[in-house]
């Protein structure tokens, strides 16, 4: 009996230090770049010294933060990749700086993180893309020349993360671009880029679910914010965009892949002078997809040429379809709610819905809609015009709806 009472206190003992071992926060340990050989001089190339700081901060056996003081530091193309020993903290104090060729940067990324999970990116610093002179180089006045440039910060297969109080200026393409990550934050982001530079899309997301975009201000030549195929359990509110082209659903129904496109929120949002509004784009022709449970909420609209758009017959390089000839979109859109939608349209076309006619869109609901013309500072009467779409409408409706 002694015997097995002097094991039991044992058992419980190491039980007790493995739950206290546990319990014991490892301290976060700090990798500053400039330790690592980096120079702010905005000359010298640290894209070596930069590697070797996260390669040093991911192995790290805890909580990690690699830290960009302030200055200037060039930068090339350059991809921090996982998986990490514990969470990692990316803090960014001063200026990144790409250079000017558009040459050079591997799989179309400037700076890159993939596979990483846990991992927070902040600092209040500016990523400067230095993209005019990008676009000067491609002729990007043929916008396809310009989709190979490099986006400025791509995620991979990230997962668990944060990315705040950053600023990005210039980009070459993408300001942000998202690929196969889950369940990631992203708010305080200032992304700005001259009216008229193209393919600068504020964020860009495909295949990713429970994204959650919230308190940031998007001023760029593309649009704010794009979602296409495989975006789900999206959520996105108090964004201020414009210039650029809107929040977008699309382009949908390109290629062979049948990823939905769901569940997708925009709330609180203000749209400036943008070229669109809220627009869901499919293209045509097109397999057959879904896209579904959209809900727009609380929207103001100031001076935008399209503020609500759903254009099934995207084609923005005709002749589309067989010989020229449109064919219709196969992509279903269906329980598509706009709620409070209130401002002005710089066209007399406020609201336009033109769905396909082999796949008409369903459960559209209309709510309190409230669209003047702008011409000058005379607001005008606005019209509306819908094909192929089954809905509902309710309360105010101006221009009157053409559900």
């Amino acid at each position: 009996m002694a015997l097995r009472s002097i094991l039991r206190t044992i058992l419980l003992l190491v039980v007790f230090l493995c739950i206290l071992d546990a319990n014991v926060a490892l301290p976060i340990k700090i990798f500053n770049v400039i330790n690592y050989g980096a120079v702010a001089d905005g000359k010298t190339d640290n894209t070596q010294a930069f590697g070797e700081t996260w390669k040093d901060a991911c192995e790290y056996h805890g909580r990690s933060r690699v830290m960009v003081p302030y200055g200037t530091f060039v930068l090339r193309s350059i991809t921090f990749v996982g998986y990490c020993n514990g969470s990692i903290a990316f803090v960014i104090k001063g200026i990144l700086k790409a250079p000017t060729d558009p040459v050079g940067f591997a799989n179309n990324t400037w700076i890159g993180f993939r596979y990483v999970n846990d991992l927070t990116l902040k600092g209040g610093g500016y990523l400067d893309g230095q993209g005019a002179a990008a676009w000067h180089y491609n002729d990007c006045s043929k916008n396809s020349h310009c989709s190979a440039l490099p986006v400025t910060l791509r995620f991979d297969f990230v997962t668990n993360s944060k990315v705040h109080h950053l600023r990005s200026i210039n980009s070459k393409n993408a300001h942000v671009n998202l690929f196969a990550c889950y369940n990631m934050s992203i708010s305080q982001l200032n992304l700005l880029a001259p009216r008229d530079s193209p393919n600068t899309d504020g964020i860009h997301i495909g295949n990713s679910a429970r994204i959650n975009i919230s308190r940031s201000i998007i001023k760029t030549g593309d649009d704010c914010i794009a979602m296409v195929s495989g975006s789900r359990d999206i959520d996105i509110s108090d964004i201020w965009c414009g210039p650029g082209h809107g929040i977008s659903i699309g382009s949908l129904g390109r290629g062979p892949q049948r990823e939905n496109v769901n569940r997708i929120s925009v709330r609180n949002c203000s749209f400036v002078g943008t070229q669109n509004g809220l627009r869901i784009k499919t293209w045509a022709p097109s397999l057959y997809s879904l896209a579904s449970d959209m809900s727009f909420k609380d929207i103001i609209m100031q001076d935008v040429q399209n503020p609500i758009f759903i254009d099934q017959n995207y084609c923005p390089y005709p002749p589309c379809g067989h010989q020229g000839k449109l064919r219709s979109s196969s992509v279903e859109i269906r329980n598509i709610t706009l709620n409070n939608i209130r401002g002005t349209s710089s066209t007399k076309a406020a609201v336009k819905i033109n769905c396909s006619g082999s796949v008409p869109c369903k459960d559209i609901v209309l709510r309190d809609i409230d669209l003047t013309y702008n011409v000058g500072h005379i607001k005008l009467a606005a019209t509306s015009n819908c094909s192929n779409v089954f809905g509902s409408t309710y309360g105010i409706q101006n221009p009157p709806s053409c559900l």
